[in-house]
């Protein structure tokens, strides 16, 4: 779905790559923390700790960060996060997927939903657009890392599903129970992966112009704002030539 790496792409434009960054930080941390409760604090006991670390890792979140995030869910003192998705549609009928851990189920909720409202979309039920998407793992490397024959043969061995190369990355997909597997498999081939996360892959998709994506990036950037919210997914598509004057917006 090429609309889709492409918004990764627009996602780490400096500016926002800034402004998010300490809030990724701190997502990401949360994320470690509520692994590390459910099941036991050490990473190699624990695959979601195991991938958590990995991803905080390769995003530069601080070992002491990750350190502290770990002990924190030992300690009596710790937050007991619920994880809640919610699904809707943004403008121009675009399918969203936000996916939130919070302490306060109605504060998410009422957030959510006027977020959605103000943007000029519609919180739905759950299940109203979770058909539009797959459950997948996703392993990001570098396309420096090896040319795409390469790659496809290494994931081809790990039990990977599909692979799709561009000039910046490879992105390898797999069934969402192997990502752990997958992932642990590839890295004597390619080294450490640049991303590993369990994500929502659109498996159809809606065509958007410069007015409709400048409308849903506005909802999709205040959802990802939100210290609730640790991840966000659209189903929309664009070409090169809307996603090119989009960036340059």
């Amino acid at each position: 779905m090429a609309g889709h790496s492409k918004w990764a792409n627009i996602q780490h434009r400096k500016g926002r790559q800034d402004k998010l960054r300490s809030k990724l930080f701190s997502k990401l941390a949360k994320e470690i923390t509520v692994a590390a409760k459910m099941g036991d604090p050490d990473p190699d006991k624990n695959p979601r700790l195991r991938l958590a670390v990995k991803e905080a890792k390769s995003n530069s979140v601080p070992k002491d960060v990750i350190d502290r995030a770990i002990k924190k869910s030992q300690g009596g003192d710790a937050e007991n996060y619920d994880e809640i998705r919610y699904e809707g549609y943004g403008p121009g009928g675009i399918a969203v997927i936000v996916e939130a851990m919070t302490d306060n189920r109605n504060r998410t909720a009422s957030t959510v939903r006027s977020t959605f409202t103000k943007s000029g979309g519609n919180l739905g039920e759950t299940g109203s657009v979770a058909f539009m998407f797959d459950r997948k793992g996703e392993i990001v490397y570098p396309a420096s890392v090896a040319d795409a024959d390469t790659v496809m043969m290494a994931a081809i061995e790990a039990g990977a599903e599909d692979v799709q190369s561009d000039d910046d990355n490879h992105v390898i997909y797999c069934a969402d129970t192997d990502l752990a597997e997958v992932s642990n498999a590839l890295e004597p081939a390619l080294g450490e992966s640049m991303s590993t996360k369990l994500i929502w892959k659109p498996n159809m998709t809606t065509e958007v112009d410069m007015e409709g994506l400048t409308k849903l990036m506005k909802l999709l950037d205040t959802l990802e704002e939100d210290d609730d919210v640790q991840r966000v997914t659209a189903n929309f598509e664009a070409s090169d030539e809307v996603m090119a004057a989009f960036s340059e917006s």
